[in-house]
């Protein structure tokens, strides 16, 4: 086994040290200057394997860190509930959460992939050392934050410690008394990378209990947590054991690595099945036609035969936003206490909604839809990568994608200011029409910013695997400042006015700068 481990953390280590090299060849103007016998380099494989090293230290700590400060520690200040047991009730929905949609085993990771399907490695030894390994750098790199930052909001110093535990030994339940004997029973593997809709069901329940409760005063204490996680020791031996004994591994790897799998689409029928599963949701009816010519002809053609990709879930978004604002209103003449709470919350924490509309953005489906069922073939062309197609498809996507996205956005704006009329109004009436003003701004700005990306990086190659490394950089800090603001007291009227100010200034200019650029980088990558 520890042959097995050994072997696979090289793997891993080449195609990260690789993909290090890769990441720095693909940066703007760096590229030009460093040529293709980079890979052959040994000084830059021994500083890419520094990096990596030091990357496998350093990820083991930060994610933790970021995910203790971020989701539980900043959250619990938004509460009035008290702040120890508010933290302990945010952490347990949170690691039931991330018990589901992250358990180690059944991630698939391109290491497994080439560890087990390409070299053929026993499946059994890889799995079980490699999971173990995870679970304890899981472990390590949790604690000293669940010391730190429980200890600074009163939590018993044990209870800190059992923390990081209690996390393993969710994901270690997930395994071992659903995953493999549903395995054992069905034949079937769920991806992590593609939950089902129970799943999502599951997790949306877990995410609103996790973090409505707290407003309603309802959280978990500290010896709900003692009893939760004796429980959980209980289930996890048994669990446990369920792990350690199954022997068939390679089938699951089999099941789980090559359908569906992300990581396997440079295997050709992979991708057919990937684009295969996108056909069925395209209108091929020959009746479709349209009024308009030229681009606006070509890109209606385009929408009204993918209508459910571009459609479907902005249609599924309104009617849960509509829910859940009924729901409030409701809520809010059976317990006329919440209406001071919810008051000062669109009063105060407007940024929060900058995550909502970053999630909620159709920004990355629709582009992907564009190049796999339409510029994957059409870049073939050279007509089409003429700077007049180009910017007159531009265009037309352009306002489409801001259309989608405005619906839902429309709906959270009204239903956010008709909120804080029917919770006790504001003394600035200027706040209802900044309200809604910068959740549009908002909504506009990820419909700019995604479809500028797009065609300014054009991050997909034939086989629509993501190959632009600034692509990722600016995707990653996307997601990260539209976090970092979940929690932030800004007054509404600030926040609102600045954020509309930003959004507008940033969309002039990145509009400006595809205009200019786009015709140059628009192309099939490598």
């Amino acid at each position: 086994m520890i042959k097995t481990f050994i072997t696979s953390f090289k793997i891993k280590n080449t195609y990260r040290v690789n993909s290090i090299i890769y990441s720095i060849k693909g940066l703007p103007i760096i590229n030009k200057i460093l040529p293709s016998s980079l890979y052959k380099n040994k000084f830059l494989k021994i500083f890419g394997n520094i990096i990596s090293i030091l990357w496998e230290i350093v990820s083991t700590f930060l994610w933790k860190g970021l995910y203790v400060w971020l989701v539980l520690g900043s959250m619990t200040f938004a509460y009035k509930t008290n702040q120890t047991d508010t933290f302990l009730h945010l952490f347990v929905f949170s690691t039931l959460i991330g018990g589901i949609l992250n358990t180690y085993l059944l991630n698939p990771t391109k290491d497994k992939y080439y560890s087990i399907i390409l070299m053929k490695m026993d499946a059994n030894s890889f799995a079980l050392t490699n999971y173990f390994y995870s679970m304890l750098k899981l472990v390590i790199g949790l604690m000293p934050f669940t010391i730190i930052f429980g200890l600074i909001l009163n939590v018993p110093l044990l209870i800190c410690i059992l923390m990081p535990l209690f996390v393993a030994l969710v994901k270690i339940i997930v395994i071992g008394m659903f995953s493999i004997p549903d395995f054992k029973k069905n034949k079937v593997v769920n991806s992590e990378n593609l939950p089902t809709k129970k799943v999502w069901i599951l997790l949306a329940v877990l995410a609103l209990l996790g973090f409505g409760l707290p407003y309603l005063g309802i959280v978990i204490n500290q010896i709900i947590y003692i009893v939760l996680f004796s429980v959980s020791v209980i289930f996890g031996i048994i669990a446990l054991r369920e792990i350690i004994t199954f022997k068939d591994y390679k089938k699951i790897y089999k099941v789980l690595l090559t359908n569906e799998n992300v990581y396997a689409v440079q295997n050709a029928s992979s991708t057919k099945t990937i684009r295969d599963n996108v056909a069925k949701r395209i209108e091929y009816n020959g009746d479709i036609t349209s009024n308009k010519t030229g681009f606006a002809y070509f890109h209606e053609l385009f929408v009204k035969r993918h209508n459910k990709i571009l459609t479907l879930a902005i249609k599924k978004q309104t009617l849960v936003i509509v829910g859940i604002f009924i729901i409030l209103y409701i809520a809010i003449f059976i317990n006329p206490d919440l209406k001071q709470k919810l008051n000062n919350f669109t009063l105060t924490y407007l940024p929060y909604f900058v995550f909502v509309m970053y999630l909620l953005n159709r920004g990355t489906t629709m582009t992907q839809a564009m190049f796999m069922n339409c510029d994957h073939s059409m870049l073939t062309y050279r007509i089409y990568r003429t700077p007049k197609v180009i910017l007159g498809v531009f265009k037309q996507r352009l306002k489409t994608l801001i259309s989608l996205n405005l619906i839902p956005a429309t709906f959270i704006g009204l239903g956010l200011a008709m909120l804080l009329f029917l919770t006790g109004g504001t003394d600035n009436n200027l706040n209802y029409l900044i309200i809604f003003i910068s959740i549009i701004a908002m909504s506009v700005f990820f419909s700019v910013h995604y479809l500028v990306m797009y065609y300014l990086l054009q991050p997909y190659n034939i086989n629509t695997e993501i190959k632009n490394s600034t692509y990722k950089v600016v995707e990653w800090l996307t997601y990260f400042i539209a976090y970092i603001l979940i929690g932030k007291k800004i007054p509404t009227f600030n926040f609102g006015i600045l954020m509309s100010a930003f959004c507008i200034i940033y969309s002039l200019i990145s509009l400006f700068i595809a205009y200019k650029y786009a015709p140059k980088t628009f192309k099939t990558r490598i």
